[in-house]
């Protein structure tokens, strides 16, 4: 896909990674819408767009609400003419354990995480086959989408909501990039590692009231992770693995070992199966194959 003269939408991109792809996208030649619930971000990130020599205008959002994401959809298209990237960022985080976490906490997470990605390519979908031109979506899940990284791996927080959501959405962008494929419609899942940002504190201050409303931000007072990669960098790895219609979109190396670790550990209990002489593990394989729906 060319993305020079092409228009992507970022919903998200007011602060951390969404200022990354901002950034990256705008300087591979697209114009770039940056949407955010907070404005002033928004604003703050298309003016250093601008101040680039590229283009940008920003644009207010709740990516919680149908209407208000077919609002954003018929501004750009208004404003720029046709929409071709589209990139979903919105998400949150917090600290808490699987077994003390409420149904409000858990409908927190999925609204976010999940819904407001599938809320937002259904509002953006009729728009990106409308030029009949390649167009391509990015939904943005996480290392913890592939990995379960308990407290003692990242400092001692609990991100089993997070964790488990962003298994979901992988999930879901592997289903849609199947889906979408006979349309020239790509599909990518941007999954990266430590990247600097602000999730804790956006998630916390923005929590709405149907869910609780704002709370503290579990990382109040911390300094900030010296070890994180800076969201600029993220920018110019999107913008190659959409040209090149990559699924998987990764920021860094270091967790290569750990993913090799969790598919050995499926390689050696589907061995344990094999050596319980247990099933008809052959037939199973070809009804995989067969092209049949499941029963």
């Amino acid at each position: 896909m060319e993305l020079a003269g092409k228009t992507a939408v970022i919903i998200g991109g007011g602060g951390g990674i969404g200022r990354g792809v901002s950034l990256g996208l705008a300087a591979a030649g697209m114009n770039v819408v940056v949407a955010d619930l907070e404005s002033g971000t928004a604003q703050s990130v298309a003016d250093e767009v601008n101040a680039a020599g590229n283009r940008a205008f920003a644009a207010t959002v709740d990516a919680t609400d149908p209407a208000s994401l077919d609002e954003l959809a018929r501004l750009v298209v208004r404003e720029n003419g046709a929409v071709h990237v589209l990139v979903n960022l919105v998400g949150v985080i917090t600290n808490r354990r699987l077994d003390k976490a409420s149904e409000g906490e858990w409908a927190w997470f999925f609204e976010f995480n999940v819904m407001a990605h599938v809320r937002g390519n259904n509002a953006f979908l009729p728009h990106l086959r409308a030029h009949g031109e390649p167009a391509h979506i990015v939904n943005t899940s996480s290392m913890a989408g592939l990995l379960a990284l308990g407290p003692a791996m990242v400092g001692g927080f609990n991100n089993g909501l997070y964790t488990t959501t962003k298994h979901a959405l992988i999930g879901y962008c592997d289903m849609l990039r199947m889906e979408l494929e006979p349309e020239g419609i790509g599909v990518s899942v941007l999954c990266p590692g430590l990247v600097a940002g602000n999730l804790s504190a956006t998630s916390a201050r923005n929590r709405p009231d149907r869910f609780g409303g704002p709370v503290a931000n579990p990382r109040e007072g911390m300094a900030p992770n010296s070890a994180a990669m800076p969201n600029e960098r993220v920018g110019p790895i999107v913008a190659r693995a959409i040209a090149e219609n990559r699924f998987y979109i990764f920021t860094h190396r270091d967790p290569q070992q750990l993913v090799a670790e969790r598919h050995a550990q499926v390689t050696a209990d589907l061995a344990f199966l094999d050596a319980q002489s247990v099933g008809e593990t052959g037939g199973a394989h070809r009804a995989f194959r067969s092209g049949r729906p499941p029963e």
